[in-house]
Parts: C-alpha cells; structure tokens; sequence
C-alpha cells in the first residue's frame, strides 16, 4: 500500500509536469494569435476530451508525452521546390505543409507566420517551464524541508559489530544500555555538540573505558562505553546517528540546480553508449549501470520503494515524512530536468529542433536586410520530416526498450 503511494504520486508528477510543459507552448502561441486546435497529455486512446475556447483538451491512455498541435506549423514551399516524388505523390514534407495549412481558421494567424524571435519563444516555452519546475522542486526541498545533517540524537543503536580481527562482537554502546532516542550529550568528558565531535571523542578514546553522558526523555544518563576497533581499523561503538534538518541558502539551492544541469547534460552527452549497455544487460543478464537511465515505469518502482522503505523506518529514506518528501520531490526535479534538457537537443520533433528552425530563419533574414537583398522569408523546416520520423522511431525504441529493462532487471535503492 505504501509503495503504491509513491507510484501514484510520480504518475501524478509526470502527469502535471507534461501538462505545464505543453501550456507552455499552448499560452504563448495563442497570445500570439496563432490557433492551437489540440491540446493532448498522453498518446494513444483519447480517455476524455473537452472544448476550451477554440482548443480541445484531450487526456489520452499511455502518460508517456503529450502535445499541443499548432496550426500553421510549416511554411508553403517556395517556388521552384520539388513537392511530388517519383510516384507523383506528395512528398512527406509537402503532406506536412498541406497539413499544416488546413488547420488554420479563417481571421487566425499561421505559426509560419511569426517572427523568428517569437516562435522561438513558443518552443522554448514547454522546456522552460520544466526548468521552473525543477528550480520550485529543489527549492521546496532545501529551502522548505531543509538538508539533512548527522545529529547526535541517535537513530538507532546496533546489536552487533564486526571487529578488525574479523570477529564480530555484541556492539560496546548496547551493552553499556545506550538506547535510540538517546542525545549523546558528552563523552570521554568531552562535549559532544556535534555528530563530528562524537566520532572525534570515540576515535580519541583508543578503546579505553570512557564516561558517555546521555538526555533520555529529558532526564541526565550516564554510561560508560569501551569502543573497539572496527573492521575499517577505526574506533567504533555501534551507534547510529540520527538526522536533523537545516534550511540551506539560496545560494546552496542554486548550486544544487546547477550540479542537476551539468549531470543531466553529462548523461544525455553519454546516452548512446548508456542505451547499449541497457540492451546489452537486458539481453545477457548482466548487471546494470545503477547510475544509469531508467524509463518513467523505473522512476515509479524506486518511488514506490522510496515510501515502503519510508514508511518500514529502513533504507534510504527511513528518517520520517520529511526525507520521504525530499526523495519523492528530488526524483521529479531530476525528471524535470531531464525534460529540460533533453527537449533542448537540436532535433526534430524535439523542441530544440524547432528552435534551431528558428533561430536558422532569423539568420537568414538579419543578414539579407544587412546586405539589402530581399527577405528569404521563414525557413522550409517541413523538409526536415523524414528526420523527424527517424528521430520519433528512435525515441519510441528506446522508450520500448527502457520499460523492457524496468520490468525485467529494474534499478532499486539498494
């Protein structure tokens, strides 16, 4: 039950976050005046389809994507281009512009129509709104919920641990009666404010008997606890440290969007070779790159492990509501990120290629009126389709063999 918690809340993040990425495609267009007819969160079988002045909200089956249709997207070609092959049929570039062209009412405005400037605004749009999202998730997570820091109220105390000679011994701090809950206030006389200055008390102590003063409930305990040396060769109780948690500073905050950029980049620049080590894993068995992609059915089942760990008090996010919270709301800023970035790749369908079309057709018109030549007018991006289709299939296998991977081999926690 409580792994279904955190699946249901991903699906709902996912869902959100495609819806606010097409709006921001969708609002900028029409502020421009260009007509979107469709407006669709999911592919597939339309579920529920509703008018919404002039655009039909469409919810669909497989929470995968979504897009908005754009009226006007394609320019009619110039003259002089070649818009039949060798079958006298419509090339697939023409068939988009036709397309394209019957979409747009009468009193509408085509995209094609746009300036470069403001149909780079409408693509750059649904990625920017990912950006925000990310930048409020990470926000809420080390402004609001705040970092977690080691505190010397104890999380827990061990039964057992294993020495350097390769024994392992009933934990020093349980036989001395040391209990989780327990603050550790002092220890060997030195006082303990810190869980750093804890661990620098017990490796000083050289295993020799040390006075350790505790609050317990509110009420003054004192112990005494022989540590030993532990496998690593440091000295060792068999405690754990509790957590506590501080807000970080804006400036932390926006370190912490930056290190998410720069590592989505990283991993996006690595993504064929990490696609091919998916495949080669999914195919022999092998294990797999735990730092590697995952599929949104991946993102659910750790998000799903995150809440039944959460909720079990172990693992990765035992500590309470608050580190729950935090993992969930960090695994949708990295997806929302990964959005981000990944729309900004200069490739039809993505939006970066839309905004290279762009940016293509602004070149070219700033330098006919600098040289005084007349105006190139926009861009023939339609003839970029057989790309497109290259790209979508590409894109459509991956996310296949993503989803075969999760099922069969997913990446967990631990």
């Amino acid at each position: 039950m409580n792994s279904l918690v955190g699946i249901l809340v991903v699906v709902a993040g996912v869902l959100a976050s495609i819806a606010l990425h097409e709006l921001g495609h969708l609002i900028p267009a029409r502020r421009f005046g260009v007509h979107v007819p469709e407006y669709s969160v999911g592919f597939g079988p339309a579920l529920a389809r509703r008018p919404w002045r002039g655009t039909t909200v469409v919810l669909r089956a497989i929470p995968l994507g979504g897009y908005v249709r754009i009226s006007g997207m394609f320019a009619p070609a110039r003259p002089g281009t070649r818009v039949t092959n060798r079958r006298s049929r419509p090339t697939l570039a023409e068939q988009a512009r036709r397309a394209s062209s019957e979409e747009i009412p009468e009193g509408a405005r085509a995209f094609h129509e746009l300036p470069a400037s403001r149909k780079a605004v409408v693509m750059l749009g649904g990625p920017a709104v990912n950006l925000l999202i990310c930048v409020a998730l990470v926000a809420a997570v080390l402004l609001g919920i705040g970092r977690a820091t080691p505190s010397t109220t104890l999380q827990g105390v061990e039964d057992a641990v294993a020495t350097a000679s390769g024994e392992t011994i009933p934990a020093p701090a349980r036989q001395a009666g040391m209990r989780a809950g327990d603050t550790v206030l002092s220890w060997c006389q030195t006082d303990t404010p810190t869980w750093d200055d804890v661990r620098g008390a017990i490796a000083a102590s050289e295993g020799a008997p040390c006075p350790v003063d505790v609050s317990r409930d509110g009420d003054p305990v004192e112990l005494t606890v022989t540590a030993v040396r532990g496998a690593d060769g440091g000295w060792v109780a068999g405690i754990v440290a509790g957590e506590d948690y501080a807000p970080a500073t804006l400036a932390q905050a926006g370190e912490a969007v930056w290190e998410l950029f720069t590592g989505t980049l990283g991993v996006i620049a690595r993504l064929p070779q990490a696609m091919w080590d998916v495949a080669v894993s999914t195919a022999t068995g092998a294990q797999r790159d735990p730092a590697g992609v995952m599929s949104v059915v991946g993102v659910g089942r750790l998000a799903g492990e995150i809440t039944a760990t959460g909720a079990a008090g172990t693992g990765a996010a035992a500590g309470g509501w608050r580190q729950t919270a935090s993992a969930l709301a960090s695994l949708l800023a990295s997806l929302n990120m990964a959005l981000f970035v990944f729309n900004l790749i200069p490739l039809p369908p993505l939006d970066g290629g839309h905004v290279a079309g762009a940016v293509h057709e602004g070149v070219r018109r700033t330098w006919a009126r600098l040289r005084g030549t007349p105006d190139p007018g926009p861009s023939d991006t339609a003839r970029l389709m057989p790309l497109s289709y290259a790209v979508a299939a590409a894109l459509m296998a991956m996310t296949v063999l993503l989803i075969v991977a999760d099922v069969i081999d997913p990446l967990t926690l631990t």
